[in-house]
């Protein structure tokens, strides 16, 4: 199973911008999809970004024009670059990742939620 681990969450002015940056390791086989999660201060976990393996990308519709996902398989990378930032996007940041596992006896295959430990991104001046 892979391991998820998170930065390049800080303190930013209003305006300003952050790049977050999710590194995987372990057993990196068998993505179907990763993406950028927060969680706001009193409200629950929300999708911000996600990318397909094929490129594709889908964001919240409080964050199209500014933010920006993209992944290096490579490097087993996935960064969220987020440009004018507001207040009330203080949260923490959290790395996903689909992945599909198999058992090694019986061959079965089940797709499996990941998640890193967050990242503080703070928005204040």
């Amino acid at each position: 199973q892979v391991q998820l681990v998170e930065s390049g969450g800080g303190l930013v002015q209003p305006g300003g911008s952050l790049r977050l940056v999710c590194v995987a390791s372990g057993s990196t086989f068998g993505f179907s999809a990763m993406g950028w999660y927060r969680r706001v201060p009193g409200k629950e976990r929300e999708l911000v970004a996600s990318i397909t393996r094929d490129g594709s990308t889908k964001y919240a519709d409080s964050v199209k024009g500014r933010f920006t996902i993209s992944g290096d398989s490579a490097k087993l990378g996935l960064t969220l670059q987020m440009n004018t930032l507001k207040p009330d996007e203080k949260a923490v940041y959290y790395c996903h990742a689909n992945q599909w596992l198999v058992d090694k006896k019986s061959l079965s295959k089940s797709l499996y939620d990941f998640w890193g430990q967050g990242t503080q991104v703070t928005v204040s001046s």
